[in-house]
C-alpha cells in the first residue's frame, strides 16, 4: 500500500532485490506448511500473529515488487473514479464512459460524478480476457482446419 510521499514510484534496485529474497523465502514457509492458518511474524520486537491470507497477499505483494512493479492495494467494495478505472483497464476515460453509457459495466453518481466498483471492473476485465481467449482459439482453431501451419 501506498503513502502519500511514495505513490507511483516503482522500487529501486535495493527494494527490489530484498523483495526477490523475501517472497522466495515466504513461499517456502507458505508451501512447507499448508496446514497453517497463522503465522507468528516478529516486528521489531513485537510479536505479531497473521492470518495465512495476509501472508499470501504478502508474498504476491513482494513478488510484484521483485518485478519492479509497484503495488497498490484497493479493497474489493471501493469505488474508483472513471479516471481510475479507466487506468486500470487501460483504456482511454472517454471509452470507458462510453462502456458505462452503453450498460457494459454498472455504476453509481455521486453528484455528478460517476464511480464504478472495483470488484464490478474486475469481473469486466475478467469477462473481457475469457472472451479474447474464446475469440483466439477460434481463430488457431480456423487456421489448423486451413492448414496455415498455426
Amino acid at each position: 500500500m501506498h503513502n502519500a510521499e511514495d505513490k507511483g514510484n516503482l522500487p529501486n534496485d535495493e527494494t527490489t532485490a530484498l523483495a526477490r529474497a523475501s517472497a522466495t523465502e515466504l513461499s517456502k514457509l507458505l508451501a512447507r506448511r499448508p496446514e497453517a492458518e497463522r503465522a507468528r511474524v516478529q516486528l521489531d520486537g513485537t510479536d505479531l500473529v497473521l492470518p495465512r491470507h495476509a501472508l499470501v497477499l504478502l508474498r504476491d505483494t513482494l513478488a510484484q515488487m521483485a518485478q519492479g512493479n509497484a503495488v497498490t492495494i484497493v479493497p474489493t467494495h471501493a469505488e474508483l473514479t472513471t479516471q481510475e478505472a479507466a487506468g486500470i483497464l487501460n483504456v482511454s476515460r472517454p471509452h470507458l464512459v462510453k462502456l458505462l453509457e452503453q450498460g457494459e459495466l454498472p455504476y453509481t453518481r455521486v453528484g455528478t460524478h460517476r464511480r464504478i466498483r472495483y470488484e464490478d471492473l474486475m469481473a469486466y476485465q475478467q469477462e473481457r480476457q475469457r472472451r479474447s481467449e474464446q475469440a483466439m482459439d477460434e481463430l488457431a482453431a480456423q487456421a489448423q482446419e486451413l492448414g496455415l501451419g498455426y
